[in-house]
């Protein structure tokens, strides 16, 4: 820290880049400036002796899934020492990676829920950021389909709850109107409510768009890096000493975003308030051909489980039936199942039965933190200066900027001095989506650098030029599956069967130069 900085304050020599560690020992937290000029670490001056013990973090964020990465990112905007810690081997491993990927209006969520307040903030807030970053979102509305009497007459109630949650812009539609919007619906539509202002985006772009910003502005990702000990409450000011499995972490504060795992953490720290209990989602991916068949997003009318098994386009030109709701024991269970995905084909024959006649593409499964409560279970320890940020359901991917505005909040509340705020570089995201040009019909890119109309993946039209930067990016995939989720490549109809080879070879290389990158960044 700087002479007249307060404590667990960084100095000016801070503001550089984060570090991104995946094996070995973890680094210290990064030091304090050193003694001034002309001055040793144990100099006979007045002054007190240089004291070069590396600091503790200030703050130390557990789960780098897309709310942890959010925390981290708006904890980047203030002068501190920042860590994330995640089991896996990179951002968005877990929940974030496998869900429908919606961006919520919110309009019913519980009325007067803290869940209901940060959905429609953190929409607002994500919508925002998406357009400054290049995350793909596309604004295709929604449409609660009723099919029999008793779900009509919800719908009204459904339409007053939305205007409780501050959402005025639903729509009544009897069957006509629906069937104009859309056409391709199965027989039996009673009529619907419009929600013109629910949007798909990229799942996983936005978890790796906060995690790049805030590693550029100076937070540490330390991935491979399972917590097992929380250690005990230091006195006063003193830090608190993590075990991870890749050694001990000194940290003043403590921010438990472990999503399937935050009451496994909870309990660490001594406390016994909710239990999550996985619920398994099944979906399956269509091929680009089955686009035309749908216009909005098709949802039934939810239950106390979830909003139920939903036909949503997606960013990158597919078309998605699911999920299943299952509630298990097991929070490694993300296998699909036969009578899973056989269940979603029934339903999925109901609502749009054109949709079965076309090309899967891909099946799988996701676990959703789900808890005793109908609310996100957020809560501040201030004697224990530890945030818990728990029950984070399908609904954190658009209130993840708000929850991190309220987590760092609630820090302040216990006792974290933040500082003034600062801005943060911009980051611009690789474009996977289809709503705007890729870059392989980019001619000024290609001119620029002829790896941007190189095919490696004809399936998803995914470049070299595009695979390269993936890999000397600030957050670089380490496995096959990382990769898919920066640049879509393995991710089409021949999951890999032609490209495959090309693709494990490019990321096991990693002897692609950033000089072609660098080239067209004036480009973009």
């Amino acid at each position: 820290m700087s002479g007249a900085g307060a404590p667990g304050r960084g100095g000016p020599g801070h503001l550089g880049p984060g570090r991104v560690t995946r094996a070995g020992t973890l680094p210290p937290a990064p030091a304090a400036p050193g003694p001034p000029a002309g001055r040793g670490p144990t100099s006979g001056s007045a002054h007190e002796p240089y004291d070069s013990t590396p600091l503790p973090y200030d703050v130390t964020v557990v789960g780098a899934g897309v709310v942890g990465t959010a925390i981290a990112r708006e904890l980047a905007r203030y002068r501190l020492r920042i860590a994330v810690v995640e089991a896996a081997d990179d951002v968005g491993e877990g929940t974030s990676k496998a869900n429908t990927a919606i961006l919520h209006t919110g309009f019913d969520a519980v009325p007067g829920s803290l869940e209901a307040r940060l959905v429609r903030e953190g929409q607002r807030r994500l919508a925002a950021y998406a357009a400054e970053c290049g995350i793909p979102v596309e604004r295709v509305g929604a449409l609660l389909v009723a099919w029999d009497e008793e779900q009509l007459a919800a719908l009204p109630a459904l339409r007053a709850k939305a205007e409780r949650n501050g959402y005025d812009r639903t729509v009544l539609l009897d069957a006509a109107e629906l069937r104009a919007r859309e056409p391709r619906l199965g027989p039996g539509a009673l009529g619907a409510l419009a929600v013109p202002d629910e949007s798909v985006i990229c799942p996983w772009t936005t978890p790796l768009a906060y995690a790049t910003q805030a590693v550029r502005s100076g937070v540490d990702l330390h991935l491979n890096c399972r917590l097992t000990d929380a250690g005990t409450d230091a006195p006063g000011d003193g830090p608190r000493v993590l075990t991870t499995s890749r050694g001990e972490l000194r940290t003043r504060y403590l921010v438990n975003a472990a999503g399937l795992h935050a009451d496994t953490v909870d309990r660490m720290l001594g406390h016994d308030t909710f239990t999550v209990t996985p619920r398994r989602g099944q979906l399956i991916v269509f091929d680009k051909l089955a686009r035309d068949l749908v216009r909005h997003i098709l949802l039934p009318v939810p239950t106390a489980l979830g909003k139920g098994v939903l036909v949503a386009p997606t960013v990158y030109g597919n078309v998605l039936l699911g999920p299943t709701a299952e509630d298990l024991d097991d929070k490694g269970a993300t296998g699909t199942t036969a009578d899973g995905l056989a269940s979603l084909r029934g339903r999925g024959a109901r609502i749009l039965p054109d949709l079965l006649d076309e090309e899967v593409t891909a099946a799988y499964a996701g676990l959703r933190a789900a808890t005793e409560d109908d609310d996100y279970r957020i809560r501040p320890w201030p004697e224990q200066r530890y945030v818990t940020v728990g029950g984070i359901r399908s609904t954190g991917l658009t209130a993840s900027m708000a929850i991190a505005a309220h987590v760092t909040g609630l820090l302040a509340d216990c006792g974290l001095d933040l500082g003034a705020p600062r801005d943060l570089a911009p980051v611009t995201m690789p474009n996977i989506g289809e709503r705007f040009p890729r870059p392989y019909q980019r001619a000024d890119l290609i001119a620029a650098d002829p790896a941007y109309g190189t095919l490696v993946c004809h399936c998803e039209r995914v470049t070299r030029g595009e695979i390269r930067d993936a890999l000397a990016s600030t957050v670089p995939p380490v496995s096959v599956d990382g990769l898919r989720r920066r640049t879509r490549a393995r991710g089409g109809r021949c999951q890999g069967f032609y490209c495959g080879a090309a693709v494990r070879s490019l990321l096991e290389g990693r002897d692609v130069p950033r000089a072609g990158r660098d080239r067209v960044e004036r480009a973009r």
